[in-house]
């Protein structure tokens, strides 16, 4: 069976009867159910982590559909930002923004454009063959000039709530990119590296306070580069330092972690008391003075610890958040030798030119070889790096215009309580937290492919906020046909004053913000289609990977919260990460990709989508690789598949008709009332997005069905019994519409087939769940238990299933025995006994023997444990296991003392009565009858029989419905057991005639080392 070949079939059908938009069509009308899809980029090809995205994407407004509600799902792309200008810079041979500007900006952006959608071909590909339906005709592009105008229009707004401004901050800078990034954007490029930790002696020579010549003052940093441009350093004014011996000063708390035991303090003071005191700075490139007055000077602050370092931490004031503030607070100039580039520039002399980053090791020598370094590390920390580019960040006081957020913190909460987060505890956790903590939104990006940034300005300070193109041309008396840059840069707006006119901000916006705002600007909103955005908004669902919670996830929380108040989506499902089989990350560096096409090829779309929808949690992340697809198949497909086969083997062979008829036995009864359950408990976790309980109950049902039902019912069906076909039939065409969402092919191609009285199994209703026996259902798990347990005694006791016995003894009573006497043929057949006995209590299967747990007791009795030893002997056994089972104690005496033993204390085993195997877990236990007579020998071997003529059925190539005519030739006692059971022999391998003249011509078969010849020939 290919089930990529089926999976193509059905494909060619969809597109025939164009199922998916036939699907919406017959909803239209009904309540709305609003999926928002999460743009990818497609300028790289979609991988295995894609296609777990989209299936948990298809599966829920497929079953919505299919529940009676009316699910347009439009796609989208995302078109703008660094991926984008990276790859293209990378086509070009161009390195650095400098480059860019040389080409040309309209020329580069016309790559970008071009760039955007050259994996497109593979994107839709891959979308239609794993079946995520999707409308990818009319998707909504960022980069659309009316997908902009709506961006324009939420600045505006943000704008005219006074919740956009421009502010001169420390930001995380990439400088490879060349941009700002913002904190969201931080957050997901965090990698663990190894960095200098270095501990730089700084001299006083300006001696205040304690502080006086000879001093030195020891300060700790992990970013050696930023000590060129040394501003001051900060203390704790209420925080105790001390002086050593040899004049180093640093927080008390701190000494024996920097200095070692060997340090002696020889004076304490306060942080406030060495305020003022000047000192000499690491490095001699800029001097005290270009910082003000305050310059390499001791500075009281607010976020000095003892936590680490020394106590002492160095301030570059254009390096760091607190630096900066610091410096404001205590007037210094903010200077920032460090180019846009992340080089040195001639500020520093000697070092002019150098990566930052790169200098470090060299500035550690220099410290080294001029006295000043009191001790030189390694830390291995988290650093944040530049999530598109891997470039370690740097932190830049610069102009960057920003989105207030914080100021809407509360607001931002209280969306995210309404959101049903799944898995749970993201809620108060990842999201959460992150939103408690949350800063403004550092929105603008000094790059080139973005939408542009819709402030205008002049030196005047007169500025204005575009907030659409129809204001942006009565305010210009330009039409732009294209919004992007450069043509948007050639845009001046007359000064409402007759002074010099506007030009519009260089900026372009972080592409977060394009995807955040696609509630309304997929439609264009609200310059059109706003009853559509009303109609669509807010999603219902919505679903990404886990890292998105501080990507699409939060830009789609904010954004709609600054402009309407509210989460834009109600449920929210994160994804975990996609491993390889050994738990590493997978990468094209480690040569660990699994191209989704090769498991595509292999196993098809329907075991890749069972595999991540069924096998477990999606969050908790998945270890992958090809074969783990064929495991979901193996387990769960063929074995539906294999049912279906059986079904429709048989329905051909007795000419079956398509009719309804009511059940006939327990069985069936049984079987559809397992069915209703299934229903429901399927539906319920799916309407709370738990497709994989909802996968896992299927995939149990089928089990039932297949390994229960079917095989219970087999001779029924080779009979051409109309109920149990009609049962079976009505079992799997339900489990066609379950599977639906799950396994869209395999679920329309079994539909098509047994049912289709609509012209696709993603055309009909979603199944309600139908009565439910749940007496018959309590009565048949106890049977199933029973025989399991039955089973597992066979297995202990190395007993063939063929091999009849006399009786099986079962604990049961009350409700448990009421069910296994309704249903004890069942029991009989399935373990192959002549009878079942009952007893109460499993002590009447055999005898206890209680022994101590030295484990348990030897620690609390010590020496005394051979005293115990003898004590537990003396006990009755089935007093101990009545009382244990009963919860409460028994006591020894110990020494003179008594003692309270428990269940933990003790160890029971029981051995079975002479002749009986047994096997019990809990309160349940079977024990079987061993001995054999010569009837039950027979009757056994007329079984072996009957198994090896069906295997040279097989190997004669002859069909389940052949009759024949049988030869048995061989050993007497064989054929003595054939005469006897010859009626049962001729029925169950449909011989119409059976001699036993002896066959020798033909190759014997062993049974129990004895010889058998078998003739079969079709009759």
């Amino acid at each position: 069976m290919s089930f990529p070949e089926l999976e193509e079939k059905v494909l060619e059908r969809w597109r025939e009867l164009d199922v998916y938009n036939e699907s919406l069509k017959r909803r239209e009308g009904a309540p709305p159910y609003v999926f928002y899809e999460g743009p990818p980029t497609a300028n790289g090809k979609p991988g295995s982590h894609h296609v777990l995205a989209r299936v948990f994407k298809d599966i829920f407004p497929r079953f919505k559909t299919m529940r009676g509600f009316y699910s347009y799902r439009k796609g989208g792309w995302d078109c703008h930002g660094l991926p984008v200008e990276i790859a293209v810079q990378q086509q070009l041979g161009i390195d650095n923004k400098k480059q860019i500007e040389e080409y040309g900006i309209a020329e580069f952006n016309a790559k970008c454009r071009e760039s955007v959608f050259e994996y497109l071909e593979d994107w839709t590909k891959l979308t239609e063959r794993i079946g995520y339906w999707v409308d990818l005709d009319d998707p909504y592009r960022t980069l659309d000039t009316d997908y902009i105008e709506s961006v324009w229009w939420a600045l505006g707004q943000l704008w005219q709530k006074d919740l956009l401004y421009e502010g001169f901050k420390v930001v995380p800078y990439c400088p490879k990119d060349g941009t700002a990034l913002s904190s969201h954007e931080v957050s997901q490029g965090y990698e663990d590296v190894e960095d200098p930790s270095v501990f730089v002696r700084y001299p006083i020579n300006q001696p205040h306070g304690v502080l006086r010549e000879g001093d030195e003052l020891l300060v700790w940093t992990t970013t050696p580069w930023t000590l060129v441009s040394n501003a001051a350093v900060a203390v704790d004014p209420e925080l105790t330092y001390v002086r050593t011996a040899n004049g180093e000063v640093l927080a008390e708390a701190l000494v024996t972690r920097v200095i070692g035991e060997e340090a002696q303090v020889v004076d304490r003071f306060k942080g406030a008391d060495m305020v003022g005191a000047g000192y000499e700075p690491p490095f001699p490139y800029i001097p005290a003075s270009e910082y003000g007055e305050k310059g390499h000077t001791v500075l009281p602050a607010d976020f000095v610890s003892a936590e680490d370092g020394t106590g002492i931490v160095h301030t570059a004031i254009a390096f760091g958040e607190d630096d900066f503030r610091l410096g404001a607070e205590q007037g210094l100039a903010v200077i920032n030798p460090v180019r846009a580039d992340g080089t040195y520039d001639e500020r520093i002399g000697p070092y002019e030119g150098r990566f930052v980053k790169e200098a470090d090791d060299d500035l550690i020598e220099d410290l080294r070889s001029r006295g000043r370094l009191f001790r030189a590390e390694k830390l291995f920390h988290a650093y944040p790096h530049c999530w598109r580019c891997g470039t370690p960040l740097l932190y830049y006081a610069k102009p960057s215009w920003y989105i207030k957020t914080s100021q809407l913190r509360d607001r931002l909460l209280a969306a995210n309580e309404s959101v049903d987060w799944h898995p749970e505890h993201i809620k108060s956790g990842r999201m959460g937290r992150w939103l408690e903590n949350n800063v403004d939104w550092a929105l603008s990006r000094e790059r080139y492919w973005g939408t542009p940034l819709p402030i205008w300005r002049n030196e005047a300070g007169e500025t204005v906020c575009v907030g659409s193109f129809a204001e942006l041309k009565e305010l210009s008396g330009v039409e732009l046909d294209d919004p992007h840059r450069p043509f948007v840069d050639d845009v001046e707006i007359p000064s409402p004053t007759g002074g010099e006119p506007l030009r519009r901000v260089p900026e372009v916006i972080d592409v977060w913000f394009d995807s955040g705002s696609m509630p309304f600007a997929q439609w264009h909103a609200p310059f059109e289609n706003q009853e559509k955005f009303e109609e669509q908004f807010p999603a219902h669902y919505i679903c990404e990977g886990i890292d998105q919670t501080r990507g699409w996830f939060y830009s789609l929380l904010a954004i709609s919260t600054l402009l309407f108040d509210r989460s834009s989506y109600e449920t929210c499902l994160s994804l975990g990460h996609i491993a390889d089989e050994t738990g590493k990350k997978m990468s094209k560096s480690l040569g660990n990709i699994v191209v989704p096409w090769d498991v595509i090829d292999r196993h098809g779309a329907d075991a890749f989508r069972w595999y991540f929808l069924a096998t477990k949690l999606p969050w908790e992340g998945y270890n992958f690789n090809t074969d783990t697809v064929g495991e979901s198949l193996r387990q769960f497909l063929l074995q539906l598949w294999n049912t279906y086969g059986f079904y429709v083997l048989y329905a051909n062979v007795n000419d079956v008709a398509r009719e309804d008829v009511p059940p006939a036995n327990d069985l069936d009864r049984w079987v559809l009332s397992r069915l209703a359950a299934t229903v429901e408990t399927v539906t319920d976790r799916l309407e709370h997005y738990d497709a994989t309980r909802a996968g896992q109950t299927i995939q149990a049902f089928v089990d039932d069905l297949s390994n229960w039902y079917v095989r219970r019912s087999r001779r029924r069906f080779w009979d051409g019994d109309p109920a149990a076909f009609a049962t079976l039939r009505r079992a799997l065409v339900t489990v066609t519409q379950l599977l639906a969402p799950f396994t869209p092919f395999i679920a329309d191609e079994i539909y098509d087939n047994l049912d289709g009285s609509e012209p696709s199994v993603h055309l009909t209703d979603w199944p309600e769940p139908g009565e439910r026996d749940e007496a018959l259902e309590f009565a048949m798990a106890t049977v199933r238990e029973t025989v399991r347990l039955g089973l597992a005694a066979r297995g202990q006791a190395k007993l063939k299933v063929r091999q009849p016995l006399r009786a099986a003894v079962v604990v049961a009573s009350g409700a448990e025995r009421e069910a296994i006497e309704r249903l004890q043929d069942l029991a009989l057949d399935e373990l192959n006994v002549k009878a079942l006995r009952y007893v109460s209590q499993a002590d009447e299967l055999g005898s206890y023997e209680v022994k101590p747990n030295y484990r348990a007791l030897g620690p609390r009795f010590g020496k005394h444990m051979k005293l115990v030893a003898s004590a537990v002997a003396a006990l009755d056994p089935a007093h101990v296991a009545t009382a244990l089972r009963g919860g409460t104690t028994v006591a020894i005496n110990v020494d003179g003392h008594d003692h309270e033993l428990g269940a933990d204390d003790l160890m029971l085993a029981m051995s079975p009565l002479e002749g009986y195997q047994l096997e019990r877990e809990g309160s349940h236990a079977v024990a079987l009858e061993l001995e054999l007579d010569d009837e039950l020998r027979r009757e056994g071997l007329a079984r072996e029989i009957v198994h090896a003529i069906q295997n040279a059925r097989k190997s004669a190539g002859l069909q389940v419905e052949d009759r024949i005519h049988l030869g048995l030739g061989g050993d007497e006692e064989l054929l003595a057991a054939a005469r006897e059971h010859e009626e049962y022999v001729k029925r169950e391998t449909l011989a119409l005639s059976a001699e036993f003249n002896g066959a020798g011509a033909v190759e014997p078969v062993k049974i129990e080392g004895r010889p058998l010849h078998i003739v079969v020939e079709r009759a």
